[in-house]
């Protein structure tokens, strides 16, 4: 494809978006990000929250539409994807952000949980990005974002479930970037360190949190807005030559 450059102040302009995971956290931070760029949403969620984010995109001027769905069941996939075409005639960008997490020791991980992280975490990556994958090979491009983790490339104690979710989606972005080339369709993915998010400044909160910063070269955890940032990258025309790639945003946590 011909080199046309791009906006230089990463914007999103006459896109559309949609965003899983959308009513709190990085899902949330991404969704105003993109609109704040320029993008209109498809605000996708298993909660009602995700309203709230649609009222916030609709602060920047953009247009949304909230959908409710669990991305763990093929016909709520479909139909929200059905739903974004219907509303916005086209997908240019999809983030994959929605994800759980259980935590414990391996020889005590409840089947059940090990099941709804595979749902969620990686099932539901694949499920949602070959839905809008196929509109955008009809389109003739677009980009794709999965939410991974440093937990994808490196071992963490009672991750084992989570670790493996995470190693799957980078291994799906792999793919998905090698067979989707030719279709100018670009999938990257993200590998953040802890971010504190509600959920993560509860879980990380006192001594286990100091001693995981001591781990960390920068010495901190992250923010929604940091990875929101590299979400937007990749997603603008900026990262046109990038694709099968997985950026880490981790503090230096996975150098040594």
């Amino acid at each position: 494809m011909e080199y046309k450059g791009f906006d230089k102040n990463f914007g999103l302009e006459g896109k559309v978006a949609v965003v899983t995971g959308a009513a709190q956290g990085i899902g949330k931070a991404v969704a105003e990000l993109y609109a704040e760029k320029g993008a209109d949403l498809v605000l996708v969620d298993l909660t009602e929250k995700v309203k709230e984010t649609e009222e916030t995109v609709k602060g920047f001027g953009r247009k949304a539409i909230s959908v409710i769905a669990d991305l763990t069941k093929t016909d709520q996939v479909n139909s929200a994807v059905h739903k974004a075409i219907a509303e916005f005639g086209a997908i240019d960008i999809l983030a994959n952000v929605a994800g759980v997490v259980f935590l414990d020791d391996a020889e005590n991980l409840a089947e059940a949980e090990w099941d709804k992280t595979m749902a969620v975490n990686l099932k539901a990556v694949f499920m949602m990005s070959q839905a809008v994958g196929r509109e955008m090979i009809k389109a003739g491009g677009g980009k794709i974002v999965n939410m991974a983790s440093q937990a994808g490339i490196v071992a963490l104690d009672n991750h084992v479930a989570y670790c493996a979710s995470k190693a799957g989606v980078i291994s799906v972005t792999k793919t998905l970037a090698f067979e989707w080339g030719q279709f100018n369709i670009n999938v990257n993915s993200i590998s953040p360190t802890v971010i504190l998010t509600e959920l993560g400044k509860k879980a990380w909160a006192g001594e286990v949190g100091e001693a995981m910063k001591k781990l960390i070269p920068a010495g901190r955890f992250g923010y929604p807005e940091e990875v929101a940032a590299v979400a937007l990258f990749l997603a603008s025309d900026a990262a046109n030559l990038i694709t099968g790639e997985n950026v880490v945003i981790d503090g230096g946590f996975t150098i040594k």
